[in-house]
C-alpha cells in the first residue's frame, strides 16, 4: 500500500495535480522518542493528526488509503472525521484481503465513519461485493503497475538447459501469507529440479521461524531471505525469476501478482479472495487451494516442464496487465475525483 501511495502521488503530480502526502509512519520527532516503548505512538500519532487538520485547510479532497484492523481505527477513521469536520470531500481507497473478517467483527464501529465518506473506491470486484453485502456501493479503480519499470523485454520461459529454476515469493513474513507452504513447495519441486532455488522478499515477525523451517526441510542452501526490498529493486528480481508464487491465505488484489504479469513471469497462486478476479486459472495463471502443497508444487512443475504453457500464461498476462497501466487508471480516478467534487459525489448507501 505504501508503494501504491507513493506511486500514485508522483503520477498525480506529473498530471498537474497539487498533492500533499500525509504519512502515518513519519520519522519520530525528536528521534529519541522512538526508544520510548509504550508512549512512542503518541509522538507519531499527535503530529499525524495535526498534519491532517492543517492539510484539510489547504485542499479540496482527501484520498485516504485504508486497510483493515487497527490501521483503520488509528489512521483511516481519524482522517475521515477530520475531513468531514473541515468540509473536505473524502474518498476512501479501501484495500486488503481481510476486509470480510474485519467487518464481521467491527462493522458497527466502521459504519459511522463510512457514512461520512463521499466515495468509497476499491481495487477489485471482490472488495466491492464485501461492501455491497453491508449496504455500501463502491467504485472499482484498479491498482497501478509501472510497465516501464516492470517489463518482460528479453525474457524467455525456463528450459532444462538453463541453471536451476528460480522461484520468487514477494510477500511479508506474516502468517496470513503462508510462507510455510512456499518452503514445502520448494522441497517438493527440488525432487524434480534438484537445483531449484527460491528468493523470499519481505520482512516480518515470522523470519526466524521460517529460516528454521528451511533448515528443517534441508533446503536452507537453496533459499534466500532478502528482507525488505525497495520497489526500485524489485524489477530485477522479477527478471531473474522463472515462477512467482503467491501462497497467501487471504488476499485482495496483490500488486506482486500484477508486477509478475508485467514482468513476463508465470504466476502460481492460491485461489483466495480477489485473486480469481485478477487472474484466470489456466489462462493468465495457475490457481490452487490455499495450503495445498502438493497442488502448488505440481503447478510449478507443470510450468517449468512445459515452455508452451509458460509462454501462453505470459502472453495472456501481458495482455491483461494493460488495464492496470496509469492511462487506464487515471481515467477512472479522474471520474471519481470529478464526481466527488460535485453534488454527484455523495456516498450511496444501498437501501437508504
Amino acid at each position: 500500500m505504501a508503494n501504491q501511495t507513493r506511486q500514485l502521488a508522483g503520477l498525480l503530480r506529473s498530471a498537474g495535480a497539487e498533492v500533499s502526502l500525509v504519512q502515518v509512519n513519519a520519522p519520530y520527532r525528536p528521534a529519541w522518542a522512538g526508544r520510548l516503548r509504550g508512549i512512542r505512538a503518541l509522538f507519531r500519532m499527535l503530529p499525524y493528526l495535526w498534519q491532517l487538520w492543517s492539510t484539510a485547510g489547504k485542499v479540496r479532497l482527501f484520498h485516504i488509503m485504508a486497510n483493515s484492523g487497527w490501521s483503520w481505527h488509528l489512521f483511516a477513521a481519524p482522517a475521515i472525521w477530520i475531513g468531514w469536520l473541515r468540509g473536505v470531500r473524502v474518498i476512501v481507497n479501501y484495500r486488503g484481503g481481510e476486509a470480510e473478517e474485519f467487518f464481521s467483527r467491527s462493522f458497527r464501529w466502521v459504519r459511522p465513519s463510512l457514512e461520512r465518506v463521499t466515495t468509497v473506491i476499491v481495487p477489485s470486484g471482490f472488495l466491492a461485493e464485501v461492501f455491497k453485502r453491508r449496504g455500501f456501493a463502491t467504485r472499482v479503480v484498479p491498482n497501478i503497475v509501472d510497465v516501464h519499470r516492470f517489463t518482460a523485454s528479453g525474457r524467455h520461459p525456463y528450459s532444462r538447459g538453463k541453471a536451476g529454476p528460480q522461484l520468487l515469493v514477494t510477500r511479508n513474513l506474516e502468517p496470513i501469507y503462508d510462507i510455510d507452504t512456499a518452503l514445502h513447495v520448494l522441497q517438493q519441486v527440488r525432487k524434480t529440479f534438484p537445483e531449484a532455488g527460491m528468493t523470499i522478499c519481505g520482512s516480518g515477525p515470522e523470519r526466524d521461524r521460517l529460516v528454521a523451517l528451511a533448515q528443517a526441510l534441508n533446503i536452507e542452501s537453496a533459499v534466500v531471505f532478502t528482507g525488505r526490498i525497495e520497489n526500485e529493486q524489485m524489477a530485477e528480481l522479477y527478471r531473474s525469476a522463472d515462477v512467482m508464487l503467491n501462497p497467501s491465505l487471504a488476499d485482495n488484489m496483490p500488486i506482486s501478482v500484477l508486477e509478475a504479469l508485467a514482468s513476463g513471469v508465470p504466476v502460481v497462486s492460491t485461489r483466495v479472495g480477489g485473486v480469481p478476479h485478477l487472474v484466470q486459472h489456466g489462462k493468465t495463471a495457475l490457481l490452487v487451494l490455499p495450503g495445498d502443497v502438493d497442488a502448488m508444487a505440481q503447478a510449478v512443475i507443470r510450468v517449468l516442464e512445459d515452455p508452451d504453457l509458460a509462454d501462453r500464461l505470459v502472453t495472456a498476462g501481458l495482455g491483461e496487465i494493460q488495464q492496470y497501466t496509469w492511462p487506464r487508471v487515471q481515467e477512472k480516478l479522474q471520474s471519481v475525483y470529478t464526481d466527488a467534487l460535485t453534488e454527484n459525489g455523495n456516498t450511496e448507501v444501498v437501501g437508504k
